[in-house]
């Protein structure tokens, strides 16, 4: 694993803690925004994603690709689920890797640096790679949500809102504490370097798992009980979670499978068919459990478990 440093590939652990031991993740970079009034113009085949299927900052860009309609408009890569010593790579000996269709390059890297040759940065996906300019619009997850759920109304036709107006404040809300105590409190749970660290994040990670756990006694959804993008935002986090989370990262004070109220949820979003189409658990479970060498340095890949 690695960064770019001057843009150069750096190899290096991309886990960065503080003083505490705690795990800190650093913010993306590029975040420009597409619209009529923007650089980067709403276009039917402009644009290209970088993703990652064992990614789930990825994933939920996928699935809002798929909900929006946009699969005729914007094109997509997929990585080998390694990521080594160069980081991800374009390799084709996996099942549903893509490589780089564009321009065959090797690795990720390699993109960043064909938009700047100056760049620092972690190599991380989701990309929305412009192919006009060969820039990165954006390469921050949640920014690329709205994006989506917006910009390209006019081009698809879909006025579906998973971020309507009337609960935005709410959406804003739920989504600060699931990204902090459960979509990043599993790594921080998982990278933790002092017991300290990892007791915190456990502790943060289940309590809001149960607060969500009662908020769905009498809801379907997170918010106005409607699909938002609060819930695709909480749900890859919940996909990868008994499979590779709770073994890998030991976040083992329970498993998505004993909350009644969460399973039901889950099982819900299972049936979509934004979920069949872009949840692939052979790369979900071969990225954690064989690129985290320092977790697991067997790099065996456990066979379970069965998920009904």
């Amino acid at each position: 694993m690695g960064q770019l440093i001057n843009g150069q590939w750096t190899k290096s652990s991309v886990i960065t803690s503080d003083k505490s031991g705690v795990f800190v993740r650093k913010e993306s970079q590029f975040r420009h925004w597409i619209s009529q009034t923007e650089n980067f113009k709403p276009e039917s085949n402009r644009y290209h994603l970088y993703v990652s299927y064992a990614c789930p900052w990825a994933h939920r860009v996928l699935i809002m690709r798929e909900l929006k309609e946009l699969n005729k408009h914007i094109s997509v890569d997929v990585v080998h689920p390694d990521m080594m010593e160069n980081g991800w790579s374009f390799n084709l000996d996996f099942e549903n890797a893509t490589g780089d269709t564009l321009y065959k390059k090797k690795y990720l890297y390699e993109i960043y640096q064909l938009c700047s040759d100056k760049v620092s940065t972690k190599v991380t996906v989701p990309i929305l790679w412009d192919k006009n300019t060969q820039q990165i619009v954006n390469n921050e997850s949640s920014e690329i949500l709205r994006i989506f759920n917006s910009s390209f109304n006019h081009i698809t036709q879909n006025d579906f809102d998973f971020y309507p107006s009337d609960l935005q404040d709410e959406i804003d809300e739920i989504n600060d504490e699931i990204y902090i105590n459960i979509n990043n409190g599993v790594y921080k749970t998982g990278f933790a370097k002092t017991q300290f660290a990892y007791d915190e994040s456990v502790k943060k990670l289940f309590n809001s798992l149960d607060k969500i756990e009662e908020k769905l006694n009498n809801n379907n959804y997170l918010v106005g009980n409607q699909l938002t993008e609060a819930d695709i935002r909480l749900v890859t986090t919940l996909l990868r979670f008994d499979n590779v989370y709770h073994y890998h990262f030991k976040c083992n004070l329970k498993r998505i499978a004993d909350y009644k109220n969460l399973s039901k949820y889950l099982n819900q979003f299972r049936k979509l068919d934004c979920i069949k189409k872009t949840t692939f658990d052979d790369h979900i479970k071969r990225h954690y459990f064989f690129s985290h060498e320092s977790i697991n340095p067997t790099r065996i890949i456990p066979i379970g478990p069965i998920i009904s």
